[in-house]
């Protein structure tokens, strides 16, 4: 191969790698901005104008990604509820005893709520606000299925409650968002205790 082809050719790679990353740097301070802004403003509020100035990119660029506002919010969503169940079930295995399981995942849901409160302060505003369309609520509840084939064999063994999912959800995982927010707002702080005494309760509120 003539070395001057070659080294353009390097040139070229190169080139296209720096405007495919600085694509995605792009995209993810609009994911970041995102967040930001409707944790603090809420999704109403939150123009897309002002999301551009906070991501330092130009409006019209927004819609190189995202096709419109809702677009936006969902992906939003769906990536930082990817983010929230990589971690929760990382360490998970699905063979784990029912009890043993259930306090891995919530202990790990426990870790991410005060360790990333951004993302979850983000998340619990989509699970409690219209801010998502349905087939996006769909499919950030699919990301959860570790949890719900736990529960679901927890039943069949006569360990867990035979509740709805919605329903065990809502006594042994939502508390955990109005600690994060109380911890948030300076009322209440988190320690290992409080953790170890929360968990006993969510797991009290389901087992059979």
């Amino acid at each position: 191969m003539n070395i001057h082809f070659y080294l353009y050719l390097c040139i070229l790679k190169q080139n296209i790698v720096a405007k495919l990353q600085k694509s995605i740097d792009k995209r993810n301070a609009l994911i970041k901005a995102t967040i930001k802004l409707v944790n603090n403003s809420g999704f109403h509020a939150t123009p897309m104008s002002k999301i551009a100035k906070m991501a330092n990119v130009s409006p019209a660029t927004i819609y190189l990604y995202f096709e419109n506002k809702q677009d936006l919010v969902n992906q939003t969503y769906l990536e930082v509820k990817t983010k929230y169940t990589d971690f929760v079930f990382k360490t998970y295995h699905e063979n784990t005893m029912v009890k043993t399981g259930f306090e891995l995942i919530w202990k790990r849901i426990a870790e991410f709520n005060s360790n990333e409160c951004e993302y979850s302060f983000f998340l619990n505003q989509c699970n409690n606000t219209p801010m998502i369309d349905e087939p996006s609520r769909q499919e950030g509840i699919k990301y959860l299925q570790p949890l719900l084939d736990l529960w679901e064999r927890g039943k069949k063994e006569g360990v867990v409650k035979p509740f709805s999912n919605h329903i065990l959800y809502a006594y042994s995982i939502n508390p955990l968002s109005f600690l994060m927010m109380a911890q948030k707002q300076g009322e209440f702080q988190l320690t290992k205790k409080h953790i170890e005494e929360a968990f006993i309760t969510a797991w009290d509120s389901i087992k059979r």
